[in-house]
């Protein structure tokens, strides 16, 4: 068992894996004093990036440093290590992959899924997409595991490098989030289910894959996180579903989101050392809470009501007219998320600061020291009431307005 559990963590096996797809040190690929002029240039300019057409082969590659990113993670070489992209294909696909686990992924893709797809298997996979990701955080900062060690690893990206390894959460959401909505929407829908199904294998395998292209992950992280995803899953989604109209129409919803998020973050495990993780699961925590809460108060308010015929339904293909209306409630929809994040996100970390006699600018400025740190203490309460605000936005207020503006999905307020 530890001779396997040893061989899936080796560095050098992800290093197999990145050569498998293009990613080469030069000297693999380039003469010594090709070699030497690059990194001199390298060095000189401080930069990430450099197109190089002088491969003996003619073909055209680009040259990358790992020198220009301060972080490291815990436990990990620092050494600089120059490596090659020989495959733009692999690279620029394995960097959209690893974006489907990331910020910038979840506030595209939930309010999209609101708008203009279908609330109630919303409402469910962000649960189930919140539950997943929080106990993989979790353990995360439990087991302390770090990240492959690089060199020999390549590190094509820095973004993640301060958190733990193991188990990748990157592999749990690929898991969680594309099974979740084929699982809910299967039983609402009438459409091929092998479709679903395939698109959702692809999904998870660019996702897990991308992990050790980057240099982020082991193999062993990757496999640990689809199987402990997989196994939440089989409790988690049928949980989910029989909860859901409790969360929906109890008085005490509210609350009970509050407190147990609130003591969630509060008793989060300590690691030794800093790690953005706890800030990572408010995030994820915070939205969840506001767009239960959001739902919550469109059904009481009376807004909501049940649909006329009960599921499954069959999937209408949009027109041109509805394709419109979705782009327009996309676009005025995202600018106002992106108000909503840089208002509060201002005014929160301000008032934050103001209470607890702190100045914002040395506090922007300062590093964390520590899980009890004031700044990291600001940054959790401002990310809960940021996110918190652009879910309950995303499913109450926005919506309003759209229907205000007659561009509303006549279908959003029926999804109980």
């Amino acid at each position: 068992m530890w001779k396997w559990i040893n061989y899936l963590k080796d560095p050098y096996l992800v290093l197999d894996v990145q050569k498998y797809f293009g990613v080469y040190p030069i000297d693999d690929r380039f003469d010594k004093r090709q070699s030497n002029i690059l990194n001199g240039n390298l060095v000189n300019n401080k930069k990430k990036e450099k197109s190089l057409n002088t491969l003996s082969n003619g073909s055209a590659a680009t040259i990358y440093s790992d020198d220009n990113e301060s972080a490291v993670t815990s436990s990990s070489d620092t050494e600089t290590k120059q490596y090659v992209v020989t495959n733009k294909f692999w690279y620029y696909l394995f960097v959209l992959g690893t974006e489907l686990g990331d910020e910038l992924f979840y506030a595209s893709f939930i309010p999209f899924w609101f708008w203009n797809i279908d609330g109630a298997v919303g409402r469910r996979v962000v649960m189930v997409w919140t539950t997943i990701m929080c106990i993989g955080q979790g353990i995360k900062d439990i087991v302390c595991w770090p990240r492959p060690a690089s060199p020999p690893v390549f590190r094509l990206q820095q973004k993640w490098a301060l958190e733990y390894g193991m188990p990748s959460t990157h592999a749990m959401v690929g898991i969680s989030i594309p099974f979740s909505v084929l699982l809910y929407t299967m039983q609402r829908y009438e459409y091929p289910v092998i479709i679903g199904f395939v698109i959702a294998v692809l999904w998870c395998t660019v996702i897990s894959v991308s992990r050790l292209y980057l240099g982020m992950h082991t193999v062993l992280d990757v496999i640990v996180g689809l199987l402990l995803a997989s196994l939440l899953m089989l409790p988690i989604v049928p949980l989910v579903d029989h909860l859901d109209r409790y969360i929906l129409t109890s008085q005490w919803s509210p609350v009970l989101l509050l407190s147990i998020s609130i003591l969630i973050i509060a008793f989060y495990p300590k690691s030794n050392v800093w790690t953005p993780t706890r800030q990572d699961t408010t995030m994820v925590m915070s939205v969840c809470v506001g767009v239960h809460i959001g739902a919550w108060t469109n059904y009481q308010l009376g807004i909501m009501s049940e649909p006329q015929m009960p599921p499954p339904y069959s999937v209408i293909w949009p027109s041109y007219e509805m394709l419109g209306l979705a782009l327009l409630r996309v676009a005025l929809g995202f600018s106002c998320i992106l108000a909503t994040r840089a208002v509060c996100k201002s005014a929160s970390y301000a008032t934050l600061c103001f209470l607890l006699r702190l100045n914002s600018t040395d506090l922007r400025r300062s590093v964390h020291t520590g899980p009890s740190s004031a700044k990291n203490t600001v940054e959790l309460c401002y990310k809960y009431i940021t996110y918190a605000a652009m879910g309950f936005n995303t499913v109450h207020l926005l919506p309003s307005v759209f229907s205000l503006l007659g561009i509303h999905r006549p279908s959003f307020y029926t999804e109980i």
